[in-house]
């Protein structure tokens, strides 16, 4: 790590650091936007909650699967995850007190257009949607409400240069709320195997997005 010339002097200081944003990724090549941001850390909670992703050659079986894997963690945790998400709440009341609150992202550089090409560059560029959420826990952009949570508003991230197609960048955003209510419906199905056990906020989370998606015009 220490080869990297971006990391902080701080990285292995034994109190820690301060964390302004928490950034969840997953690989989707339809449904999920570019970048968008919670509302507030229930919110934020319920996204890494509810993360599917689509697997890759480094994964065991089929290419392209979409499977669950909460705050990408599933490998790591070591207990039931519905009690790792109730951490995850216990620890914004607790971050509350403190008037600090990171704040949550998800991400998304894989989706792709009608041919199946990627409408966004990755790579390098995927620093111009860091930068926009820098600009968000700076206050120095506002933001668009949408059913899923915050979007960047139209120029706030940085496109100059790029080879973007006609209209793959508002492709990049575009939110079907049909194909939202299927992954509500299979997220339901989803928590339905945890027995009970998984939060209310949680689950609050869950039909309030349904309600949303379903008030779209």
């Amino acid at each position: 790590a220490v080869n990297c010339p971006s990391i902080s002097p701080e990285w292995q200081n034994p109190n820690g650091v301060p964390i302004d944003a928490i950034i969840f990724g997953a690989r989707r090549r339809a449904v999920v936007p570019l970048v968008y941001e919670a509302r507030d850390w229930q919110h934020g909670t319920f996204l890494g909650a509810t993360l599917r992703s689509e697997t890759t050659a480094a994964a065991v079986g089929k290419v392209g699967v979409l499977r669950r894997d909460p705050m990408a963690m599933v490998p790591f945790c070591g207990y039931n995850m519905a009690d790792y998400w109730q951490h995850w709440l216990s620890i914004g009341t607790q971050l509350r007190s403190t008037g600090t609150v990171p704040r949550i992202f998800q991400v998304n550089w894989f989706r792709k257009d009608s041919d199946g090409d990627f409408l966004w560059p990755g790579f390098g560029d995927n620093s111009r949607v860091l930068a926009w959420i820098l600009d968000r826990v700076d206050g120095q952009v506002a933001a668009d409400d949408s059913p899923l949570g915050l979007l960047p508003r139209p120029g706030d991230i940085n496109t100059d240069g790029l080879n973007l197609s006609a209209g793959a960048f508002s492709q990049l955003f575009e939110i079907d709320p049909t194909r939202w209510l299927a992954e509500v419906d299979d997220t339901e199905r989803f928590f339905d195997t945890f027995e009970g056990k998984v939060p209310v906020a949680v689950l609050r989370q869950l039909s309030e997005l349904r309600l949303r998606l379903q008030h779209m015009p």
